[in-house]
């Protein structure tokens, strides 16, 4: 209270700490209605402050969500990067025949431009490695080669799979991602075993090759894309597209230009030369181990119905099982004919029936690791070894390691 009238002196009184003042003679409507303006001053400032915490508080949270997406985006970004140059070959195409030296010319006559290109053949044939191979001698080489196996993509998924989708298009959509499409801009897509892809999505994979424009699920907005396309497959896709499973128009723009891959019985000039780098590529720790003379008969003399791809482990299997510097591809070879180690007992004769350890151990081994072949060395899983072989995962990985099997190049799964 003052009876002041002096601003200097009422100055005075606020820098001594006082925040507001009532003049004699007092009137009590002035003092309620000063007190009432300072009880609401306190009440905003509480809010304010309140505001400002819960405010702080959100921003930890975001950034904290945001860094944690960041941290996601670099790991799948790492996965992806490794995941390309995983599948680019680590040498140049091998091969000697008639049959793959014309191949290779049809490669090259393909590869500058950027037509659709079909790649047929058998499974195991190395439909991948012709993509591979088209990819690196075009000039997108320096672009992403992004592979999508249409088989193992689930039906509901193929869209998202394709093109993307954003945050809330469906049920698990926590954020937005870009699809194989937008990966591969700039670059190749391989469409591998292009034939399991179904036929309503077919429509809108013709529209982006004709295009070469598409949304996200979820997302009206049309992207436009750079990508060539290289399919393959081993079905008949004209028998395909008779029985209605796949349409007439998608195969002409996919087979552009078609390359057959032969089978490896029809070039079998390319066998040894195909199995001495496996073994190169398998036997990393191990360079005493050769391929001798009689090997290579072997190899040459079988038809190879897997082609290359049993070829490849057969040549693994071979360095998995030799003891000596010599590469025993008679017994790989023999194991993947037939499980039997010993011939069958003579009528009446209980010989044959009585296996010493040693050659029950070599039994388990060479049984185990046909399992893994057929899995593709992937211990769990409805597909994986343990369950073709009626065990648990965990028992399949510690008789692993008590028969010292492992995938050649490898540590233990």
């Amino acid at each position: 209270m003052t009876a002041l009238t002096n601003t200097e002196d009422k100055l005075a009184g606020f820098a001594a700490g006082g925040v507001d003042y009532v003049t004699k003679p007092i009137q009590h409507a002035e003092v309620l209605a000063r007190v009432e303006v300072h009880l609401t001053l306190r009440r905003l400032q509480r809010a304010l402050a309140e505001a400002n915490q819960g405010l702080e508080e959100k921003v930890k949270e975001r950034t904290a969500e945001l860094e944690a997406l960041k941290a996601q985006l670099e790991r799948e970004n790492r996965y992806l990067r490794e995941e390309v140059q995983g599948r680019l070959p680590k040498a140049g195409p091998v091969g000697r025949s008639p049959a793959f030296m014309a191949l290779m010319e049809r490669v090259d006559a393909v590869a500058a431009s950027s037509v659709s290109v079909l790649v047929l053949g058998e499974s195991g044939v190395g439909k991948e490695l012709v993509a591979q191979q088209i990819h690196l001698r075009s000039p997108r080489k320096a672009g992403p080669l992004v592979k999508v196996n249409c088989a193992s993509v689930p039906r509901e998924l193929f869209e998202s799979e394709f093109f993307g989708h954003v945050k809330g298009a469906f049920t698990g959509a926590h954020r937005d991602r870009e699809g194989r499409f937008a990966l591969a801009d700039g670059g190749t897509l391989f469409l591998d075993e292009v034939g399991e892809i179904p036929l309503e999505l077919q429509s809108k994979l013709l529209r982006v090759l004709q295009e070469r424009e598409y949304e996200r699920v979820g997302d009206h907005e049309t992207r436009r894309v750079d990508v060539r396309v290289v399919a393959a497959t081993n079905r008949d896709l004209k028998a395909e597209v008779a029985a209605g499973r796949f349409r007439e128009d998608l195969y002409y723009r996919l087979g552009v230009f078609p390359i057959e891959v032969p089978p490896l019985r029809a070039r079998r000039e390319d066998v040894v030369p195909l199995a001495e780098l496996f073994l190169g590529q398998a036997a990393a720790g191990r360079p005493e181990l050769a391929l001798d003379a009689a090997g290579q008969a072997a190899l040459t003399a079988y038809e190879w119905p897997g082609n290359v791809r049993e070829l490849q482990n057969v040549v693994e299997r071979a360095v998995i099982i030799s003891r000596g510097a010599r590469l025993e591809v008679e017994k790989a070879l023999g194991s993947s004919l037939a499980p039997a180690l010993v011939p069958p007992p003579r009528p009446g004769s209980d010989e044959g029936r009585i296996l010493t350890v040693d050659q029950l151990r070599t039994l388990e081994r060479d049984n185990m690791v046909r399992a893994l072949d057929a899995a593709d060395w992937k211990v769990s899983g409805p597909d994986g070894a343990a369950a073709r072989l009626g065990m648990k995962p965990t028992t399949l990985q510690s008789r692993m390691k008590a028969l010292d099997v492992q995938r050649p190049g490898r540590a233990h799964p």
